[in-house]
């Protein structure tokens, strides 16, 4: 009877056990259809983020780039003598005034030439003095009959000629005196140190500069336009310097502009006097001109990275109601990452930002 029973179970208990792992694979295919995506990648809504467009204003403008320089600047060196660098009184930002000694040279050479030929000078003056005296007496004696007019013409010329020798000895003593006085730097205008480019011990030729000077009272600010522009950049126009340095606008006037093209280049030049009292713009530094041109008229803006720009036309995307539309509109201008754009562009549209790169023209998409 045991035997019996334990021989029907087993049937049973196989059966059982293919009933559970057919209802186990029937769930593991039906998970496994659950997650599979039924509808085509290219029909699903493309991710995008949207901004919407500005109504505004533009007026169209020129942007020249300049370079921000000093009033007076000038390089203090010899300019006559070879030495060496005694001393150096100033460093870089020093405020000076005009004769202010700036550095000095070691020109003892200089100094015993120059007065070597100073007591030269003397002697030569000296015997000019005597000869003159000696032909004005034997001239004396010509009248009487007491000298030839040969001997008397004899001392006039050599009288004249110690004279011509005296005048270009003085003219020698007049350029040591200079080679001298070119021993001492002094500063030529009031001004900053701009630069130091010599020690002492150095040693310097003529137009070497030992420092620079500036003067910022009033910046020059020098840029060129090309010859289109011509009439933009007449002098009295008013402009804006943006200045680099100091990230800071300052509102000008055109002060010059060259009457004539650079044949090279085409280019016109013209200049900008900002007056700097207190000496707050660096110079040697780079400033942007803008200059606005025409009357104001309505626009649309937009990021300059939400359109691809070819020519005088920007392509976009506008979104409505879901679907991404491509459209092409004029482009009015640019100024600092925004793009102004003709108002068939309506303001408020939707007009796709990141994830435009992937769309196509019909295309749906969802933010």
């Amino acid at each position: 009877m045991i035997f019996h029973l334990a021989g029907r179970r087993v049937p049973v208990l196989i059966g059982a056990s293919v009933a559970a792992l057919l209802t186990l694979g029937t769930a593991m295919v039906h998970r496994a259809e659950s997650r599979t995506n039924h509808v085509a990648l290219a029909d699903a809504p493309k991710p995008v983020t949207v901004v919407d467009a500005q109504g505004t204003t533009y007026r169209p403008s020129r942007t020249y780039v300049g370079t921000l320089e000093p009033w007076v600047s000038a390089n203090i060196g010899p300019q006559l003598v070879s030495a060496y660098v005694d001393t150096v009184l100033v460093r870089p930002g020093a405020i000076v005034k005009r004769g202010d000694v700036l550095a000095t040279l070691d020109c003892r050479n200089a100094s015993a030439m120059s007065q070597a030929v100073t007591m030269q000078a003397r002697a030569l003056e000296a015997r000019q003095k005597a000869l003159a005296n000696e032909a004005s007496r034997v001239h004396g004696l010509l009248d009487g009959g007491f000298v030839s007019p040969n001997e008397a013409e004899q001392k006039e010329a050599q009288s004249s000629s110690e004279q011509a020798q005296l005048l270009a000895q003085q003219a020698k003593v007049l350029g040591t005196s200079l080679e001298v006085n070119d021993c001492v730097l002094r500063a030529p205008f009031h001004g900053e140190v701009a630069t130091r480019t010599m020690d002492p011990g150095g040693f310097v030729r003529p137009g070497s500069a030992i420092v620079s000077l500036v003067d910022r009272s009033t910046v020059r600010v020098t840029a060129n336009a090309p010859e289109v522009d011509f009439g933009v950049v007449a002098p009295g126009t008013k402009v804006v310097i943006h200045v680099i340095a100091t990230n800071r606008d300052i509102e000008a006037t055109i002060a010059r502009r060259a009457p004539a093209a650079d044949p090279a280049t085409r280019t016109v030049h013209f200049e900008l006097d900002v007056p700097d009292p207190e000496s707050v713009i660096p110079v040697g530094t780079t400033g942007e001109i803008r200059i606005e041109v025409g009357a104001p008229s309505p626009a649309t803006s937009i990021p300059l990275s939400a359109a691809t720009v070819r020519g005088t036309k920007a392509s976009i995307f506008v979104e409505e109601n879901g679907i991404a539309h491509a459209r092409s509109v004029p482009v009015l201008g640019e100024l600092a990452g925004t793009l102004f754009l003709d108002p068939q562009l309506a303001p408020g549209a939707h007009v796709i930002l990141e994830g435009r790169a992937l769309l196509n023209d019909g295309d749906r998409v969802a933010q």
